[in-house]
């Protein structure tokens, strides 16, 4: 669709990635939510998109308590994905590998995080295990664990799904279920006169649409969407690299998702190998600066995994790409709920690599918001807008 039906809707989204249409779809499976949304999106493609850039992996080995809710939600939606889309036989079973996470620890004060993580992780259920390096030694021989002294991993609920699927649904089911979509580009935005709401944005295309809420889902934009209502937000652009590889000589098994302490993680993707970083030098960069920076593989990431995995002396990278984080300056955590003063303004954004796996849990936690004034089925709060205004951290240790 091209042009909205409509001269005003009750919600307005900025943005159709994951977030968008996670939002979209919950709201109308949101008891007593009968309004109307509009989602505005500028790439219907979304070739550069945060979401199609991602991963898609799902952990529960977090050390903020909510954090780690959040993903359990998120692995119960994608196990029982069909009947959470309503059980239209149409759509498709997710599978999730639950090859886990395995961190390494190469320092006492490491593994004493990792210690502290597992049993806050434990106590919510998840199924952690803190691994000293002759057990990790046993269930995986082809790692090189001269410096690890400790790990931690869970094989439950944890590893690799379907994530390009996941999103598809949303957005189909959004759009099945009355929400409307259209290509263009929200350019700015009126308030009342008070400066309490924003009454209507502006679209590229020159309409003016009116909305009860808008709805920030603008990925690493969320800071310039923000602007247009006079808001400040710690959210930038910092790019992330991934590399598929083949190795001569394959594992005998499995590789967990390893997150190196070096930062460098890698896992088993099918028949090849998975492996990203961030960059050494992780500066801001504008939202279309996609340039591939070529010398990070051999530089790097490949005489880290190399050593790590001897097995990866002889490997030949079949694909490489470059997306971005949507990346919170403050605290590396997501940024809900409302704003302050301009109370119509719903923030989904800064996740900071997390945001495909919680999507699930925090497009439902943000649809209550906007449809009762309150989170009902897991209190987000700690993750609200306010602690952005006060410089409030909120503590997670366990950041990729």
């Amino acid at each position: 669709m091209s042009e909205p039906s409509a001269k005003t809707y009750d919600v307005v989204i900025v943005g159709g990635a994951i977030y968008g249409s996670s939002l979209a779809w919950w709201l109308t499976n949101t008891a007593g939510f009968d309004g109307s949304v509009l989602v505005v999106e500028r790439d219907p493609s979304y070739t550069f998109a945060s979401t199609s850039h991602t991963n898609s992996c799902i952990r529960q080995q977090f050390s903020n308590r909510t954090n780690i809710q959040i993903s359990q939600f998120g692995a119960a939606f994608i196990k029982d994905f069909r009947t959470q889309m309503g059980g239209d036989p149409d759509v498709p079973h997710l599978a999730l590998q639950s090859f886990g996470y395995l961190y390494l620890a190469d320092t006492p004060a490491f593994a004493a995080t990792l210690r502290d993580a597992q049993k806050i992780q434990t106590s919510l259920g998840a199924h952690t295990r803190h691994m000293s390096r002759d057990e990790i030694a046993t269930a995986y021989p082809f790692y090189q664990l001269d410096d690890i002294i400790a790990a931690n991993h869970n094989t439950v609920d944890e590893g690799y799904f379907d994530g390009g699927t996941m999103f598809d649904w949303f957005k189909r089911m959004a759009r099945r279920n009355g929400v409307e979509y259209i290509h263009d580009e929200v350019i700015g935005m009126t308030l009342n006169a008070a400066k309490s709401a924003v009454d209507a944005v502006t679209l590229k295309s020159g309409m003016v649409i009116g909305c009860g809420v808008v709805a920030n889902c603008s990925g690493p934009r969320a800071a310039a969407t923000a602007q247009m209502a006079g808001i400040t937000l710690p959210v930038v652009a910092r790019k992330r690299y991934s590399y598929l590889f083949d190795a001569t000589h394959a594992l005998d098994g499995v590789l967990p998702l390893t997150i190196d302490p070096s930062g460098v993680h890698m896992r088993s993707e099918g028949k090849y190998y998975l492996a990203g970083c961030p960059p050494d030098i992780d500066p801001d960069v504008a939202y279309d600066d996609f340039e591939f920076d070529h010398a990070l593989w051999q530089e790097k990431v490949w005489p880290i995994i190399a050593t790590r995995v001897p097995a990866f002396e002889q490997v030949k990278v079949i694909n490489e790409w470059v997306g971005h984080y949507a990346y919170n300056t403050l605290d590396q955590n997501a940024i809900l709920g409302m704003h302050t003063s301009v109370n119509n303004f719903a923030f989904l954004n800064g996740f900071s690599g997390h945001g495909l796996q919680q999507s699930p849990a925090i497009g439902r936690g943000m649809a209550e918001l906007i449809a009762y004034g309150e989170y009902r089925a897991l209190d987000l709060s700690p993750f609200n807008y306010e602690r952005i205004e006060k410089g409030e951290m909120l503590v997670e240790k366990a950041v990729i």
